[in-house]
C-alpha cells in the first residue's frame, strides 16, 4: 500500500477513531487503526469489540493499492506534529510502515490487516432515517444522566424506543431521569426498544453535525448509525430496562417560573461550599421568591435570594447542585418551568416539548 494525501484530512479522520480505541486491549492488534485502500478510497477502521468505527476517505492519491493495521496512539502522534501540507504513507516490508513528508521520515512497526476484527455490516432491512441534529440534541437532553455505576449495567445506555411516529430517548442513573420524546418526519412500521452503551453515545455527540442525515440501523444485538463519510456501530445492552413510566409525575399545578441563566448562575454558586460529604444545597421557597443556600461548618456559608413567580406553599428542599447544574447548561429555554411539591417530593423540569427531567431531593444535613 502506498498513499499521499492531505495531512489535514488524515489527522481528522485519526481523531474520530482514536477515541474508541482502549489503552487496555485485549489484543494487540486491537491499539491499532486498519488503514487501507480500494478503488480510489482510503477507509480507516477502530474497535474496542463492543464499538467499532469506520469512515472514508474520497479524495486520496492512490499509488499501490494495500492494507495495513498502524498503533493508534504514535500514528495521532505523528500525524499531528508534522508541518501541514502532503503527505506518503507507503507499507515495507515486514509489516513495517514509512510516514513521509518532503523533509520528515517515520518508520513504524504494524500488524498485519488479516490481524484487524471485521465490523459487522448490519442489513438495513429495520431502519429509520433522521437529521443528524435532531438526534444529537436528543442525546445532549439525556446523556448525562447516564449511570457509570458498572453493577447497575443496565442503566449504563440510553434507551431508545422507536414506536409509530415518535422515538423516545430515556436515561437514567436511579437519582434523577431524562426522558424526550420527539415525532419523526414520517411514520414506522418499526417498534423497537434498546439501550445503545455510553461509549457509543459519546462518539455520536463527538461526531454529530448540524447538518445532514443519520440513519439507524437496528439489528438483534447491534445498532449502527450512519452519517455523513462515517459509520459507528455498537453492541447493544442486553436486559430490561427499568419501568421509568411509572416514576413520570402527572404534571404539577405548582409551578416555579425562573431564568434558565439566574437558576443555574445561583445553583453554581450555592455549590461551591459542597464537598464529598456534603453535597446538598437547599432551597427555600417562598411567595415568589427562592432562596438557594449552602451552609457548612467547615468551609461557611452562601446565600443568594432569586425572584420568580410562585403562589404556592412554602417549604425547603435539598438538591444534589450537579444534577440541576447539568440539565440547565444543556437546555436553551430562557425561563424554565420547576415543579417542588414537597420537602420529600421530586423536582421535576418540563422544558421544550416532550421533555422531562425528574430529580431525586437529597436529606438537609
Amino acid at each position: 500500500m502506498k498513499i499521499k494525501t492531505e495531512k489535514e484530512s488524515l489527522l481528522k479522520a485519526i481523531q474520530v477513531l482514536q477515541n474508541i480505541i482502549s489503552t487496555k486491549a485485549s489484543l494487540p492488534v486491537l491499539s491499532n487503526i486498519l488503514i487501507e485502500t480500494s478503488k480510489n478510497k482510503l477507509h480507516l477502521a477502530a474497535t474496542d469489540l463492543e464499538v467499532g468505527i469506520s469512515l472514508t476517505l474520497n479524495t486520496e492519491e492512490i499509488l499501490e493499492e494495500g492494507g495495513i493495521t498502524i498503533p493508534a496512539k504514535r500514528f495521532f502522534d505523528i500525524i499531528k506534529d508534522l508541518p501541514p501540507g502532503k503527505l506518503e504513507v507507503a507499507v515495507k516490508k515486514n509489516n513495517s510502515i514509512a510516514i513521509e513528508t518532503q523533509k520528515c521520515f517515520f518508520r513504524l512497526m504494524g500488524l498485519p490487516k488479516e490481524e484487524f476484527p471485521k465490523l459487522p455490516k448490519l442489513h438495513e432491512k429495520e431502519s429509520i432515517v433522521i437529521k443528524q441534529q435532531f438526534l444529537k440534541n436528543m442525546l445532549q437532553l439525556t446523556a448525562f444522566a447516564v449511570s457509570h455505576d458498572e453493577t447497575r449495567y443496565i442503566l449504563n445506555g440510553v434507551l431508545f424506543v422507536l414506536k409509530g411516529k415518535s422515538l423516545r430517548l430515556v436515561a437514567t442513573d436511579g437519582r434523577r431521569l431524562a426522558l424526550i420524546e420527539k415525532e419523526l418526519d414520517g411514520p414506522t412500521e418499526l417498534k423497537k426498544e434498546v439501550i445503545v452503551p455510553t461509549k457509543a453515545i459519546n462518539e455520536l455527540m463527538r461526531n454529530l453535525q448540524d447538518q445532514g442525515e443519520v440513519k439507524i440501523i437496528f439489528a438483534d444485538n447491534q445498532i449502527s448509525f450512519q452519517f455523513d463519510n462515517i459509520v459507528l456501530v455498537s453492541r447493544l445492552i442486553e436486559g430490561q430496562f427499568p419501568n421509568y413510566e411509572q416514576v413520570v409525575p402527572k404534571e404539577s399545578k405548582e409551578k416555579i417560573v425562573i431564568p434558565r441563566e439566574t437558576f443555574l448562575g445561583a445553583t453554581k454558586r450555592a455549590a461551591i461550599l459542597t464537598s464529598a460529604d456534603s453535597q446538598s444545597i437547599k432551597l427555600d421557597l417562598f411567595k415568589d421568591k427562592l432562596i438557594f443556600s449552602k451552609n457548612s461548618p467547615d468551609m461557611g456559608e452562601a446565600k443568594e435570594e432569586v425572584d420568580v413567580e410562585h403562589k404556592g406553599k412554602e417549604f425547603s428542599v435539598g438538591f444534589n447542585p450537579q444534577y440541576l447544574i447539568d440539565v440547565l447548561k444543556n437546555l436553551k429555554d430562557e425561563k424554565i418551568s420547576l415543579e417542588l411539591t414537597g420537602a420529600e417530593s421530586p423536582g421535576v423540569i418540563r422544558a421544550e416539548e416532550g421533555y422531562v427531567y425528574i430529580v431525586l431531593p437529597m436529606q438537609l444535613s
